[in-house]
């Protein structure tokens, strides 16, 4: 088992050998912040605001990628502006006819239905 070698004077080279993980423990002496100079000001943007309205900054994960570029709404596909919509929930389902649901909606039903049926399983399971 490893102790914390702070306060100990252990050369490096044993320490390394040895297999235990060290970690770096902040001077308590620093008053400020990380960096140099504290600056009461607003940091300025250095992105230009063309540059913004053009692009997704930010949504880039590749290494040598470049920044996604916005697309007209027209060119994107249908079922991107559904994925927000509000679905009913399992209560208000229930309160339906079965029979005139959608497709969609029925699928959502039997999924939260089972999982209702599971929790409601794993309560009366637990308490025996």
């Amino acid at each position: 088992m490893c102790r914390s070698l702070r306060n100990m004077n252990i050369p490096k080279e044993l320490i390394q050998r040895g297999g235990c993980r060290t970690f770096a423990v902040g001077s308590k002496s620093k008053k400020g912040g990380k960096g140099g100079v504290a600056s009461d000001a607003p940091k300025a943007s250095t992105i230009s605001k063309e540059i913004k309205a053009t692009t997704v900054v930010g949504a880039n994960i590749l290494k040598d990628g470049a920044n996604t570029k916005i697309l007209l709404d027209s060119e994107y596909s249908e079922w991107l502006w559904h994925l927000l919509d509000k679905r009913l929930g399992l209560s208000k389902l229930r309160r339906k006819d079965i029979e005139s649901l959608p497709y969609e909606d029925l699928k959502r039903f039997v999924k939260l239905d089972n999982r209702a049926r599971i929790k409601e399983n794993n309560s009366v399971r637990a308490k025996n």
